[in-house]
């Protein structure tokens, strides 16, 4: 059986980033992300001794966890099995070919109770960028060509940690909206974090002279923000998930129920009648 072509040329990726680190690299979002997750863990009533970040950008992840192990987010993750209590993916997961292999990688990293906590852009991120690009490339050319990574919706992506094997999974979303002056800005800013467009199947012919202007033109329009500039939506999806552990709370059985709901609300009780089966009338 022919196996898909990744989605993500990894190389490319590399080289996108490599550039932005070169040029100072814009990472308010890798900011933000962090701020989340500090809060987080800040809710947890557990002291972390051996914590591991894996991202493509260290520098925003060391300031809220100094001394923490840091590891490139490449397909096969320099990860030890059962060497850590707590695993931070901070958001270089929407690039990944096999995002279940990461998170299963991320937890056999973890000790039994260990905690995993995940960010990565969402399906609702830079939609109108996305909108733009495909309006303006149908009208010139009659035809698309991918050009913005296809992110994960939060339902799909929370079923990934249970895959993973992860107990107590949570997925929760945080939209972040930034504005720019044009879509040019906006494009500008995404190289500037290492964003640029890293799909494997990207054309790799020359773009039309008229697509961007284009594109830029259907944003402003379409897409204003109140102060004249155009606005932007950023998705950060957070995926928590624990290593499995004897010690840890277990939902009820069906039916193992000690008190009546009725009884908890303070209401009647109202039997329900006979349930027909097919064929009755």
């Amino acid at each position: 059986m022919t196996q898909p072509p990744p989605l993500t040329d990894r190389a490319a990726l590399r080289r996108n980033r490599a550039r932005a680190r070169r040029q100072g690299a814009e990472t308010f979002l890798h900011d933000e992300a962090a701020a989340e997750i500090e809060e987080r863990l800040s809710e947890v009533n557990k002291r972390f001794t051996a914590p591991v970040v894996v991202t493509g950008f260290p520098e925003p992840w060391a300031t809220i966890l100094p001394g923490a192990r840091i590891v490139e987010d490449t397909e096969t993750l320099d990860l030890e099995p059962g060497a850590h209590d707590l695993v931070i993916h901070g958001l270089g997961l929407h690039w990944a070919n096999d995002p279940v292999g990461q998170l299963v990688q991320c937890r056999r990293a973890l000790r039994p109770d260990g905690l995993f906590l995940g960010a990565m852009f969402g399906g609702r991120t830079l939609a109108e960028l996305r909108a733009a690009l495909a309006e303006a490339e149908s009208r010139i050319s009659g035809g698309l060509s991918p050009r913005v990574l296809p992110m994960g919706e939060i339902r799909d992506l929370g079923a990934l940690l249970q895959r993973a094997g992860f107990a107590l999974p949570v997925a929760d979303a945080v939209k972040k909206t930034v504005t720019y002056r044009t879509a040019f800005h906006l494009i500008a800013d995404l190289r500037a974090m290492g964003e640029g467009n890293a799909l494997s199947a990207r054309t790799r012919r020359a773009t039309p002279r008229a697509l961007f202007p284009e594109a830029s033109r259907i944003y402003a329009e379409s897409y204003p923000a109140n102060d004249g500039r155009i606005a932007a939506t950023f998705e950060l999806i957070f995926l928590t998930g624990w290593a499995p552990d004897p010690s840890q709370q277990k939902p009820l059985r069906p039916g193992s129920a000690a008190a009546r709901l009725a009884d908890a609300l303070g209401t009647a009780e109202t039997p329900l009648g006979p349930v027909m089966k097919p064929g009755d009338h």
